[in-house]
């Protein structure tokens, strides 16, 4: 929880009066119709995790460069130090989950404005251990488990075994989708302090190897458990019935779905790095890119 306040006052910092300059990025002009940037023209993009695949793809075919080459540049700080990192102006574009409420509203009352594009969709996806046997629940019985009215596995099909049931830092991604498209005015019960990973990838970590039990249970966006950090012993879970892959995303037919978007500063120039690189993404071809890099494009 203390790391969650350091984070909180660092963007309320950034989002205060040390957070209105922004350092200029150069002008995009020796790129080819093919390749529209070179590695020194690009915009400084930042984002959350689960984008990397996307930003790396992307600066592929946009400059020419290497997988390698690419790799060297995309440094993603996650969803709430990227929206941070825009409005001080060390960021130029993100590609980027929504921000959670708390950041939203702070955001909103600085002088700082932002222009949100959906570009993708993806959704929340439920996860346990290949040992549980329970395959699927329905949303009100996630809005239970998560409220604490329901805390054992058997009374959702499973074995006689405590639910624990883990979460993300408040900051996070997919903590903010959590509230959003699950708990909507529901109140979240406040979990153990050791029940907040502060990576995805340390609640996959947790998930798949929980003391070779399959009690826990936890949330991640879908493209990072399937193709970023997929492992044999973890499962996702069916919600009402459907099972989450990128059809029942596309079709809405999955009930956690939502998009993310390419930001950038309202006051960024025309003709700029980012403006340039925006374009591209909501172009025929940025829309191929993001269809090649798995994801379900808007």
């Amino acid at each position: 929880m203390k790391r969650q306040l350091v984070l909180w006052l660092t963007v309320i910092l950034l989002l205060s009066g040390l957070a209105g300059c922004r350092q200029a990025s150069p002008a995009a002009e020796s790129g080819t119709a093919d390749r529209p940037f070179t590695r020194d023209t690009l915009p400084r993009l930042d984002g959350s995790t689960a984008n990397i695949p996307l930003a790396l793809l992307m600066l592929q075919r946009v400059a020419g460069l290497s997988a390698e080459e690419a790799d060297t540049l995309v440094n993603f700080s996650t969803t709430p130090y990227a929206y941070a990192a825009l409005v001080a102006g060390t960021a130029d574009l993100l590609l980027v989950y929504e921000a959670d409420e708390s950041l939203q509203a702070a955001i909103a009352s600085s002088d700082i404005k932002l222009e949100s594009y959906p570009i993708g969709y993806d959704a929340l996806v439920f996860l346990t251990n290949t040992g549980n046997p329970v395959a699927g629940l329905t949303t009100a019985q996630i809005q239970d488990i998560y409220q604490g009215k329901i805390t054992n596995w058997n009374e959702v099909g499973g074995e006689n075994k405590s639910i624990e049931a883990y979460q993300r830092p408040q900051t996070s991604g997919s903590q903010a989708l959590m509230c959003k498209l699950v708990m909507g005015d529901l109140p979240l019960m406040e979990a153990p302090v050791d029940r907040y990973p502060h990576e995805m990838s340390g609640l996959v970590d947790v998930l798949a190897t929980y003391k070779n039990t399959a009690n826990a249970l936890g949330y991640s966006v879908y493209y990072y458990a399937k193709n970023m950090y997929s492992t044999p012993e973890l499962k996702m879970l069916a919600v009402d019935g459907v099972q989450p892959d990128n059809a029942a995303i596309a079709d809405g037919s999955y009930p956690f779905v939502n998009p993310f978007f390419a930001i950038i500063r309202a006051d960024e120039p025309e003709n700029s790095p980012a403006r340039q690189m925006l374009a591209w993404i909501r172009s025929s071809d940025g829309r191929q890119t993001i269809l090649d890099a798995g994801y379900v494009a808007a």
